[in-house]
C-alpha cells in the first residue's frame, strides 16, 4: 500500500530537481513588480492626470516634436552604425587571434563601466569646435583660406564649410550620434559574440566543399544563424540610445527645436515642476522603445518558427 501511494505521489507530484521553485518564482514576480510594473503604472497614472487634450498638446508641441525627431533619428543612425561595425568587431574578436585580443575584448565593456558624464566630457573635449580634434579641422580650414588669400583667390571655404570641418561642431547633431555610437557598441558585440563562439565551423567547410564562395557562405550560412542575436543587439542599442542623457548633454548644442534631445525636455519639465508633462514625454519614448523591442522579438520568433518548419 505504501509503495502504491509513493508511486501515486511520484506521478502526480513529481519531485523537483531544484528545490524552492515557488519561493524563487514569488521573489521574481515581486522583484519585477517593484522595479518594472509598479513604476510603469505610476507613469501612466501620473500622465492620466493631464487629460487627453493636455497630453496631446504636450507631446505635439513643436519643440517636443523636434526633440523626438532628433532623438529617434540619432538613435537609429547610431544603432545602424553599431549594427555594421559591432558585427565586424565581434567577428574579429572571435575569429581572428592577434596580440592584445583579450585587452581589446575587455575594452568593449568600457562604455558600461564609464560614467556617462565622464564620457560626455571626454567627447566634448575632443570633438567640439574648441576641442583637440574638432579644433584641428577648423585650424586646417583657416590655413587653407589663408593660403588662398595670399594667392589672390580669396576665401575658398565658406562659413558652412568651416563649421563642417570643425567636426562635430557644438551646435550640430553629429556629436550626438558619435556619443550614442560609443554607448551602444557593447550591446551589439556582446549579443553576437556567444553565437559566433558556439557556431560549428563544419557547416562552413561543408558549404566550401560544395563550391560555395566565401561571400555566399557568409551571406547564406553564417549570417542567418547569427541574425536573431544581431537583431537583439540592434534593438538594445537603439533603446539604450533613446534614453541616453548624461553623455549627450555635454556635446549637444541644446538649442530648443534644433539640438535638444527628448530626455532633456523631460528634465526641463521636471525643473519647472511640471511632472505630468514630463511623464507624458517619457510615455512616448517608452512606447516606441517597447514597440521596437516587441517588433524585434516578434521577428526572431517568426524566424525560429520558420527555421523549425523547414
Amino acid at each position: 500500500m505504501s509503495e502504491n501511494a509513493a508511486a501515486f505521489r511520484s506521478t502526480t507530484h513529481p519531485s523537483r530537481l531544484v528545490p524552492g521553485l515557488p519561493l524563487t518564482l514569488g521573489y521574481t514576480l515581486f522583484y519585477l513588480s517593484v522595479l518594472v510594473l509598479i513604476p510603469l503604472a505610476g507613469m501612466l497614472f501620473k500622465t492620466a492626470q493631464l487629460g487627453w487634450s493636455d497630453f496631446w498638446q504636450t507631446v505635439t508641441d513643436p519643440i517636443v516634436v523636434a526633440s523626438y525627431r532628433l532623438t529617434f533619428t540619432a538613435s537609429a543612425i547610431a544603432a545602424a552604425v553599431n549594427g555594421v561595425f559591432g558585427l565586424i568587431v565581434a567577428w574579429v574578436l572571435v575569429r581572428e587571434p592577434f596580440l592584445g585580443r583579450r585587452l581589446f575584448d575587455a575594452l568593449i565593456d568600457f562604455p558600461f563601466a564609464l560614467p556617462t558624464a565622464v564620457a560626455g566630457l571626454t567627447f566634448s573635449s575632443l570633438y567640439l569646435a574648441d576641442g583637440w580634434i574638432g579644433g584641428l579641422g577648423r585650424h586646417v580650414a583657416g590655413s587653407i583660406n589663408g593660403v588662398a588669400r595670399l594667392a589672390g583667390f580669396g576665401e575658398v571655404l565658406s562659413a558652412d564649410a568651416l563649421s563642417w570641418l570643425s567636426f562635430p561642431y557644438s551646435n550640430t547633431n553629429t556629436g550626438i550620434v558619435l556619443v550614442l555610437i560609443f554607448v551602444g557598441l557593447p550591446f551589439v558585440v556582446r549579443t553576437v559574440q556567444p553565437v559566433l563562439r558556439d557556431w560549428d565551423t563544419e557547416y562552413e567547410h561543408a558549404a566550401l566543399s560544395l563550391g560555395a564562395s566565401r561571400a555566399t557562405i557568409l551571406r547564406r550560412v553564417i549570417f542567418p544563424a547569427i541574425l536573431p542575436a544581431w537583431l537583439s543587439g540592434l534593438a538594445l542599442a537603439f533603446a539604450r540610445a533613446i534614453g541616453e542623457y548624461g553623455s549627450v548633454i555635454f556635446i549637444a548644442g541644446n538649442i530648443p527645436g534644433k539640438s535638444q534631445i527628448a530626455p532633456l525636455q523631460i528634465v526641463t519639465k521636471l525643473d519647472d515642476f511640471r511632472t505630468a508633462e514630463a511623464t507624458a514625454i517619457g510615455i512616448v519614448l517608452l512606447f516606441f522603445s517597447l514597440l521596437m523591442l516587441l517588433a524585434i522579438n516578434g521577428l526572431e520568433w517568426w524566424m525560429r518558427r520558420r527555421e523549425r518548419a523547414t
